[in-house]
């Protein structure tokens, strides 16, 4: 099959675009959904070290969950540029299980996710209630994966990347002619991967890997590229949050990428983006509820007549 083949997708539904996890249906027709960040690692690129402790990682997630988060995301493995060979999955569990452990018990409320590309880390966080596993190398590297979240009935959110885990950021994974259709060639191509190891369909959201195995001119071309990713027929969940692309068009730091952020954010919920995973959560929330009233002519009428309640 030719990589162009992949729009040919009529026979997906097209309404409502629903995102299936382990305790829920997300309906993303037309309301985005917010996922926090809780890096539990000593050397992330923008909270690195600060949320070590499990404590302090539960007291970030709630306070997400109070800002409006509609899932927290723990990560035990820093995958930033220069960040070195990941550990192992022993190491990772380490780090990420007693905040698992402890966040697991509201799974009936907010959802967790786990980003993860190992299978045993996969397995152990769905014993422990974990409803969506987000893998950024979307199965490339532990396929098996995918079998462990069929059989807990999870989300799975597939991520664009090249290279693995030791290659995400090498000079070499980053060649493209046109890396959009090459993005959903290799989504589409990822996505077959999932669902020939059961994970249905609805449970499947695809990121296209904004900042991975990318140079900031392919970050910013897959963003505006998103219209032609929707035709893959699964929500798009999208990382922009504080990334080195932002930097390199403000020529902002980490700390001061916010407002480059919210641009993005915006601008891809408007070309077809419904899941969007940042560190800054009520920002997002609200640049996202703006864009929704602004975007959705239901959404319009909606507001209209709240406001007209409310003056009333």
């Amino acid at each position: 099959m030719r990589q162009t083949d992949v729009v040919e997708r009529t026979e997906v539904a097209r309404a409502p675009l629903i995102f299936a996890h382990r305790f829920g249906r997300w309906d993303l027709t037309r309301t985005p959904r917010v996922v926090g960040i809780l890096n539990v690692t000593p050397d992330s690129f923008s909270d690195g070290g600060r949320f070590i402790e499990p404590r302090d990682a539960a007291r970030h997630a709630e306070r997400m969950i109070e800002e409006g988060a509609d899932a927290i995301d723990v990560g035990g493995q820093s995958t930033r540029p220069g960040a070195g060979d990941p550990v192992g999955a022993e190491e990772e569990w380490a780090r990420i299980g007693p905040v698992v452990k402890a966040l697991g018990a509201r799974a009936g409320s907010v959802p967790l996710s786990v980003d993860t590309y190992r299978t045993e880390v996969a397995r152990r966080a769905l014993v422990e209630g974990t409803a969506m596993i987000n893998d950024v190398t979307a199965l490339a590297y532990e396929p098996g994966l995918a079998h462990v979240v069929a059989e807990a009935g999870a989300g799975l959110v597939l991520m664009h990347s090249r290279g693995g885990p030791y290659g995400f950021h090498d000079a070499g994974m980053k060649d493209y002619d046109d890396v959009v259709d090459e993005v959903r060639w290799e989504l589409y191509t990822a996505m077959r991967r999932a669902l020939v190891r059961s994970v249905p369909e609805e449970a499947i959201a695809l990121d296209p890997g904004v900042g991975f195995s990318k140079r900031p001119v392919h970050s910013v071309g897959v963003l505006r590229g998103l219209p032609r990713l929707t035709d893959l027929g699964r929500p798009l969940y999208i990382g922009v949050s504080r990334k080195s692309f932002l930097g390199a068009l403000t020529d902002e730091p980490v700390d001061d990428r916010l407002a480059a952020g919210l641009g993005a954010t915006v601008a891809a919920y408007a070309l077809g983006a419904r899941i969007f995973r940042t560190h800054d959560v009520r920002a997002t929330r609200d640049a996202l509820t703006l864009a929704e009233a602004l975007l959705s002519e239901g959404a319009v009428v909606e507001t209209a007549a709240a406001l007209t309640e409310k003056r009333a």
